[in-house]
Order: structure tokens, then sequence, then C-alpha cells
């Protein structure tokens, strides 16, 4: 499905360079702006600051005179209110809509598939599943910083949409709303998977964690910490410690660091031999 975002009557140039950063970390590009109160405002140096390196969103992004213009292809339009209306669409919140939205596609599909199945075609032949998707255009549309919609284009919508938030401080600036919606909107549609930071770690195998101990038990041994001749269970506890651990390789080589440290300190800590006076040789 065609996704656009609209903002209406826009006044801060920072703004528009904030939704189209906004829009572009959740993978949208398709931003057209209705009557914006600079001409220029795409090129401008705050919009482009606050794009942050969105500028192809900009560059790509379309200026219209009129609702009308921007709306051309979008077949459900969702308004963003913050204030309850008497009368017009319902008002809900973006991630109930969006599931809404997302059952009926489903439905929408099982239909053409069982029709298809039976050999349903009606005159002219059913499109399939994939075209119908096509052709279809969610807009979400955003009023002005000051004002909000008018009450005019929240009537021509199909839902309001509503952020939940605090009753007593709901107020959103412009750019951060739209990074809800879009998230909220990318989620319905299929969430990015979360990218590592860093590679997964390499798990030691169970020979490096032998030897690993093997390794320890002869330091423990020279710090006098451990008695060979009665062991007891020590080994077998550190055994079962780090397998539960879960040790990578590179633990491993830090815990064999720290061992060759405890064999240095205790060889260092050896008295050395007394020497036989010449008397007594």
């Amino acid at each position: 499905m065609k996704t656009r975002f609209i903002l209406i009557n826009t006044s801060h140039a920072g703004n528009v360079g904030a939704a189209a950063r906004a829009m572009k970390t959740m993978g949208f590009t398709d931003l057209v702006l209705v009557a914006p109160r600079w001409a220029n405002v795409l090129n401008r140096e705050e919009t482009i600051q606050r794009a942050s390196g969105a500028l192809d969103v900009l560059k790509n992004a379309r200026i219209v005179a009129t609702l009308d213009e921007a709306l051309d292809g979008m077949t459900h339009l969702c308004a963003t209110a913050m204030t309850p209306r008497d009368f017009g669409p319902p008002t809900v919140t973006p991630r109930e809509h969006f599931e809404m939205l997302s059952k009926k596609e489903l439905a929408a599909h099982a239909q053409q598939g069982l029709e298809a199945d039976l050999s349903y075609k009606p005159e002219g032949g059913a499109a399939p599943p994939e075209a119908v998707a096509a052709q279809q255009g969610i807009a979400f549309l955003f009023g002005c910083e000051r004002f909000g919609m008018s009450n005019e284009d929240v009537y021509r919508c199909h839902v309001a949409l509503s952020i939940p938030s605090d009753p007593k401080f709901g107020s959103l600036n412009l750019g951060a709303a739209l990074q809800v919606i879009a998230y909220e909107w990318r989620l319905a549609l299929g969430a990015y998977a979360v990218q590592e930071a860093t590679a997964p770690p390499v798990l030691a195998d169970a020979q490096q964690v032998a030897g690993m101990l093997a390794h320890w038990e002869q330091s423990l041994v020279a710090i006098g910490f451990l008695d060979p001749q009665a062991p007891k269970k020590l080994m077998p506890r550190l055994n079962q410690l780090f397998n539960r651990a879960g040790v990578t390789q590179e633990e491993i080589h830090i815990l064999r660091g720290i061992a060759k440290m405890m064999d240095q300190t205790a060889t260092q800590a050896k008295p050395l031999p007394q020497a036989v006076p010449p008397s007594k040789r």
C-alpha cells in the first residue's frame, strides 16, 4: 500500500526537516506540503539541518496549493487530531486502527483466494491481491503547528488518529507526532529487524573450558587456595559455574590471563633459598 505524509500549512521550516527525518527512519519517502508558509521551505537551511541526512526525502517532496492535489491517488485518509470533534470520523489510537486495517486486508486477500479456488471469475476477471494493494494508498494528514487541522479537512478523512498521551499535557511537536505515527504504521506493515550493534559472541567449546579449568587448578594450588590432597568439589563446582555462565572465547582468554598472573604472583612470593654460611660448608 502506498503511504503518503501530508503537512498542511506548515509554518516552521525545521518541522519539515524533522518530518523528513522521521519518515526516512521508518522507510517512507512520499512527503507532500500543502501551502506551507515558505515557498522555498525545502531548501531552507533550518529544514536541511533538521532533516539530518534525509535529503532524498526533501528532494522528492512536493509542494502543492490545495489539499485536493495532495490527496491524488490516496484511498484511505487519516487525520491527526488531538482535540476531539463532536462531528466527524471516529477517533482511535494509531495502533488500534492499523490492526483493524491489517485484519481487513487479510480478510480481503482470503476472500480473493477463496474465489480463485472456486474458479470464480467475475466479468472482466478479478485483479490479484497484489495489484489491488498497489492501487490503494493511505495518507496521514497533519495540520499547522498552531491550530492543527481544520474541521473541514478532518471531515474528509476516514478516521482521526489520536496518540495516547497525558491528558494534562498531550501536546506533541509536529516531527515527534509524525514519528509516532510512522513507527506504528511501520509495525503494522512489518517492522525492520533489530540490527546488532556488535557481532554476536562466539561461545567457548568444552575443550577450551576444560583447558582453562586445568590452568586455574594449577594456579589455585600455587597460591594456596586449593589443597591438592583434599580438593573436595571445588573444580567441579567451578566447571558448573562456567557452564551456566556460557563463557565466550574472549572471556576464556581473560580467565587464563588471570591464572597466569596468579602463577607469577605465587612465584614471586616464594622465599629465596638461604645461602649456607662458609663455616658450615
